[in-house]
């Protein structure tokens, strides 16, 4: 029986949206077929946590625990932090260092696909479509002049590294633009501000599903807010629709563009690409390679469609890993 890791938390402000998908994954990954732990990853603590609450401590050296004093060593990590340091590469480098399989993509690609402006412009000459965008770093002067000459009004202030839009902003007017890009600053230090693209958002899960990349039936996302901001991710302010009420012609042309970039970027386990229709072309927003995973969240529900439920979608993760 395999010895597996559930990590969850993490540094960033989605710590607790990690904590409710990897709860979801202990719940569900057969215990019949693994030992399982939970691990909680904070700045302050790295430590196992048992069903009655106790905490035992990681050993960073190698990633093991003594667990009533029987000392524990993974066969097997699956990565549920959203966020640093689980989605952007620093966990990735440290188990790939150590020799420890785990369930998403490499520290290289974790560390291109968090960096939205990296991402962007790696893409770009494949033909990957995305919005128009201006770059500021922190200690930069803001010329709200020149940013709205580049992108329009209205226009998106993100922070360049962040997910579960903390830190988005949707700008409507010139002299707003300070107070978003401070409040993206709160996030990262380097900010990205996009032109707005008025169309259907979709979402488009790729995995690798028994050795084979898999691009997931789509989700239509309709918010009930100005754009997809936290409280409709997270709080039910939003519909996501699987499959997407969209066209044949339409749904073939994301998928075949989402499968692309996996395939490019030379992605494994799992990954979300979001995507804006606009004159009946996909337009690249972002790609989560640590999407949410609870049973509410996007992509389960798209494995849910493909008749794939969170036992297997969980284990087969496992499985893809230890065979890598």
């Amino acid at each position: 029986m395999k010895t597996i890791a559930v990590i969850m938390g993490g540094y960033s402000s989605e710590y607790e949206i990690s904590l409710k998908s990897g709860e979801v994954v202990y719940e569900h990954l057969d215990k019949d077929l693994y030992e399982v732990f939970r691990v909680h990853i904070f700045k302050n603590k790295w430590v196992v946590l048992d069903d009655a609450g106790n905490e035992y401590p990681i050993d960073k050296s190698n990633f093991s625990a003594l667990i009533d004093n029987k000392m524990r060593n993974f066969d097997c990590v699956f990565n549920a932090i959203h966020g640093s340091p689980g989605e952007d590469g620093y966990m990735q480098g440290y188990f790939e260092l150590l020799g420890i399989p785990h369930t998403s993509c490499t520290m290289y690609q974790a560390a291109l696909t968090f960096n939205k402006r990296d991402l962007l412009a790696t893409l770009k000459p494949y033909g990957i479509r995305s919005a128009e965008n201006y770059y500021i770093n922190k200690g930069d002067t803001v010329d709200a002049a020149q940013i709205v000459s580049k992108v329009g009004l209205p226009c998106f202030v993100k922070a360049n590294r962040a997910g579960s839009s903390f830190g988005i902003s949707k700008v409507y007017k010139s002299e707003d633009l300070e107070e978003a890009i401070q409040s993206a600053f709160k996030e990262d230090h380097e900010v990205i501000i996009e032109s707005f693209l008025d169309g259907t958002e979709v979402s488009v899960g790729v995995i690798t599903y028994k050795g084979e990349i898999m691009v997931l039936p789509i989700t239509e996302i309709v918010s009930e807010n100005d754009f997809f901001d936290y409280k409709a991710k997270y709080q039910g302010e939003s519909q996501e629709i699987t499959p997407a009420r969209i066209s044949r012609e339409w749904q073939e042309k994301v998928s075949t563009i989402a499968r692309q970039i996996y395939m490019v970027l030379g992605l494994s386990g799992f990954s979300r690409s979001e995507f804006i229709f606009k004159d009946g072309h996909p337009y690249l927003l972002e790609v989560n390679t640590v999407p949410g995973l609870t049973a509410e969240s996007i992509l389960p529900q798209q494995a849910a469609e493909a008749g794939i439920n969170l036992k297997d979608l969980f284990g087969n993760a496992i499985e893809e890993a230890l065979q890598k």
